[in-house]
């Protein structure tokens, strides 16, 4: 029975790549309207968990249910439709490099296949305001285009269909901090103005504290600890210790780091 609030629902997964074992027992509930950030070490499995949540990849052992249905075992069409839903922003915004920004924001309404090139037109002009790109930008290339240009206008396509469900994958990383911090404003300011989750792989802290209601930290193959940064931070974990008690924790942190 799906839990009440639970936008996405993982039980008992157990990932695994031949003979390595990445999760072990994975339980997770991320709630309806919150931003829930992984963050873990590298090979922790983050990337690998949120691929499981999109039905990218298939768990070794367990289940996982997106608003409500599981995401094995039905067919194609059934699988797309509740992708639909969802929106992703991936680590270097995976632009079509073959496609103009226009294009590349206008692909998953054409898949639709059910609007005209005219409602496409003004939507993808709508969906370039929206992270304060100029629309005289959407004939350019990927290739001409900045690092921050890049992620803002991955977050246009990511944000498409309207999504009740985003997906971001280090959407902070290779920016400097200058616009990581204008692209995590963005971002609060799209989740104010608009209804939707968030779950966000992370290792930036900044972006974390800034932007997470709850963290799930991945280590030693489970979920180490799960819940508000001021609880997770609380934790007796190596990984925590060494990852929010250091130099660069502290100052991410401020006054939360002090008074834990």
């Amino acid at each position: 029975m799906t839990n009440e609030g639970c936008i996405i629902e993982v039980e008992g997964l157990y990932t695994r790549f031949g003979s390595h074992l990445v999760h072990k027992n994975i339980n997770l509930c991320v709630r309806r309207g919150e931003v829930l950030a992984l963050v873990g070490g590298s090979g922790s499995g983050k990337t690998a968990l949120m691929r499981q949540m999109l039905g990218l990849e298939m768990p070794s052992q367990g289940t996982v249910r997106v608003f409500g249905e599981p995401l094995h075992g039905h067919d194609r069409r059934v699988l797309q439709s509740m992708r639909n839903r969802c929106g992703v922003l991936f680590q270097k915004g995976a632009l079509f490099s073959a496609l103009s920004v226009y294009d590349n924001i206008a692909l998953p309404m054409r898949e639709l296949r059910t609007l005209d090139e005219g409602m496409i037109c003004d939507l993808v002009m709508l969906k370039l305001k929206m992270v304060d790109i100029e629309t005289q930008h959407a004939s350019k290339m990927p290739a001409e285009l900045s690092g921050g240009m890049v992620k803002r206008i991955a977050l246009a396509r990511a944000m498409a269909l309207d999504p009740e469900l985003l997906f971001l994958d280090e959407p902070t990383a290779g920016l400097d901090p200058e616009l990581s911090d204008g692209f995590v404003k963005l971002i609060q300011t799209m989740r104010t103005e608009l209804t939707f989750t968030i779950v966000m792989a992370t290792h930036d802290l900044d972006t974390l504290v800034a932007l997470s209601d709850r963290v799930a930290v991945l280590a030693d193959q489970r979920i180490a600890a799960l819940g508000s940064l001021q609880e997770v931070i609380g934790a007796n974990h190596p990984f925590i210790t060494n990852f929010f008690r250091g130099d660069r924790g502290k100052k991410a942190l401020g006054n939360t780091g002090d008074a834990l």
